[in-house]
């Protein structure tokens, strides 16, 4: 399995994408702590897994990251993976978003995966080794009216992770930044149909195929990739498909 003997960290583990991406690392053979303030949730996953841990994090808490990795590695060992996928949406334009939204929205999307590898990648390069997987969305490659907060929280992640992977460079160290686009989730799966109904494959996406993703880019196959973005939208951010509808059968 690809992942034997590899310790990851999943953030906002506790459902969603997160969850997919802890089952299927575990399930490949890793050792997963998953970090997330949804306990009940969390520990629940962890019960079903025999390879995962529920680890209480609070991703805006530099010290909540310095717990989770001491946990982690006096646990399972020296963290080989770190998946920053927690996030949160609050909607609204620029007139009407509340700096307060704003600002969360800020804090954890953006400053939370800093906080992650501000924390996780001195040891990952005192080791040689390591991958850095972070969720950005197809909004940080494009803009989205009503989402002014998420789209500056997704397009920092992205840029951050292309800093990021300069600043490993020659260590072994890779980081890469993943961009779903409307996937079935709790923050996903209450967006409108029209959001992706005219887009080239013309349906929500699934976690699981968010995950295959994530997994690709966390394990040595991709030994020669970092810095890179990988979309997965169903060909949102490609254009809109003239010949067809929202209102087509």
């Amino acid at each position: 399995m690809r992942f034997d003997g590899k310790v990851a960290i999943v953030t906002g583990g506790a459902r969603g994408m997160g969850a997919s991406h802890v089952r299927k690392l575990a399930a490949e053979g890793a050792q997963v702590v998953i970090g997330d303030l949804l306990e009940e949730e969390g520990k629940g996953l962890a019960e079903e897994l025999p390879a995962a841990r529920f680890h209480h994090l609070d991703v805006t808490s530099e010290h909540s990251w310095s717990s989770i990795v001491r946990e982690t590695e006096d646990v399972f060992g020296a963290v080989d993976i770190l998946i920053n996928n927690a996030g949160i949406v609050h909607f609204g334009g620029v007139e009407a978003l509340s700096p307060e939204h704003f600002r969360r929205m800020i804090d954890v999307n953006l400053m939370g995966a800093f906080l992650g590898m501000h924390v996780v990648l001195p040891g990952m390069r005192s080791r040689g080794r390591g991958s850095v997987v972070n969720i950005s969305s197809a909004a940080g490659l494009t803009g989205f009216s009503g989402g002014i907060g998420y789209v500056a929280s997704k397009w920092g992640v992205r840029g951050m992770t292309k800093a990021a992977a300069l600043d490993m460079s020659g260590t072994g160290v890779r980081v890469n930044s993943v961009h779903p686009g409307v996937i079935r989730t709790p923050m996903g799966s209450s967006a409108s149909p029209e959001l992706f109904a005219r887009q080239p494959i013309p349906r929500i996406g699934e976690p699981e195929e968010v995950s295959r993703m994530v997994l690709f880019l966390a394990s040595d196959d991709a030994s020669y990739t970092t810095g890179g973005e990988f979309l997965i939208d169903g060909g949102q951010t490609v254009g809109i498909d003239s010949h067809t509808s929202p209102n087509d059968d």
